[in-house]
């Protein structure tokens, strides 16, 4: 089981099954709606997925016919996408969930649109918290 909620703590989720085809998305379309150089995107059952508070706090953004991204209308975190071709599903985006989790992602989608800036294989420091020297 999996729990998590969006950035201002409104809308909670509890997902109960498994996260499937966990994938970096490179594409400019997630890259947009994360803000990031990729989002990191996996699929679950629309069964296993509840609200645990905050439903109502949910708004939605179609940016496809019947491709809809729903998100936290108090702090704009996403919370997940639905498909009305592939309505069992869900895809979330993992950076919701508080909880660790077992799956792990399986590849990089969309590297021909990746940020020109994003090197996937880039080995570069790593701190615990901000790098040294930030203010």
């Amino acid at each position: 089981m999996y729990i998590g909620k969006c950035l201002c703590g409104n809308v909670q989720i509890t997902i109960k099954g498994k996260i499937s085809d966990i994938i970096h998305c490179h594409c400019s379309l997630c890259r947009k709606n994360s803000g990031t150089a990729y989002a990191t995107n996996g699929f679950i059952n629309a069964s296993d997925f509840e609200f645990s508070s905050g439903k109502e706090c949910l708004t939605e953004f179609s940016f496809k016919p019947g491709r809809i991204r729903h998100f936290c209308s108090s702090c704009g975190s996403p919370v997940y996408s639905s498909n009305k071709q592939d309505p069992g599903r869900y895809r979330i985006r993992l950076g919701i969930l508080d909880s660790d989790i077992a799956e792990r992602p399986i590849s990089h989608n969309f590297v021909s649109s990746k940020a020109n800036w994003e090197e996937l294989d880039v080995r570069l420091p790593r701190y615990d918290a901000f790098e040294p020297g930030r203010k």
